[in-house]
């Protein structure tokens, strides 16, 4: 079973408006970026995708972080699931990231979730992503429901739904 059109062309540049930033998609090369930026928010990354994903770990090595983006930029490819980088425009600060995955629980055509660093907790440019990433995948996407975990749904009920 596909869950996205044999046609579908992932987005590959995405500007963030009202900020000066943009999505693509990551690779295993962003890990310079990718690692500081999730270690350096590791608490308040783990209070939110903890519970259910058992991220970040308090011992991920740089390694493991290089591995796992090589995971997810082969998934890209395959268009298994999608992990987009939030990047300045120079691409020399990774600020947060937007994962779009097939549903694992019922009732969902598509999950999304995203974070940005602690630096931009509570800040306008995460007010204008989180405003902008629920528009962005209602008119990028092919979803018809998309869920965006942790904000639709708390994680907790989330993980409390059926397996799909």
């Amino acid at each position: 079973m596909n869950w996205l059109p044999d046609d579908f062309v992932h987005p590959e540049y995405v500007p963030v408006p009202r900020t000066t930033l943009h999505l693509r998609p990551i690779r295993e090369a962003d890990c310079a970026l990718d690692y500081p930026a999730v270690m350096g928010s590791r608490e308040r990354l783990w209070e939110i995708f903890g519970p259910a994903w058992a991220w970040p770990s308090e011992t991920m090595t740089y390694e493991a972080n290089r591995v796992d983006l090589l995971r997810h930029e082969r998934e890209i490819a395959a268009h298994q699931s999608f992990n987009y980088a939030l990047l300045d425009e120079q691409e020399t600060s990774l600020l947060g990231c937007v994962y779009v995955d097939p549903p694992e629980r019922a009732g969902a055509d598509g999950e999304v979730a995203w974070w940005v660093v602690d630096a931009l907790a509570d800040s306008e440019v995460e007010r204008a992503f989180d405003a902008f990433v629920p528009q962005w995948i209602a008119t990028a996407w092919p979803f018809q429901q998309p869920r965006c975990l942790g904000r639709d749904i708390s994680w907790k009920a989330w993980l409390a739904l059926p397996r799909a």
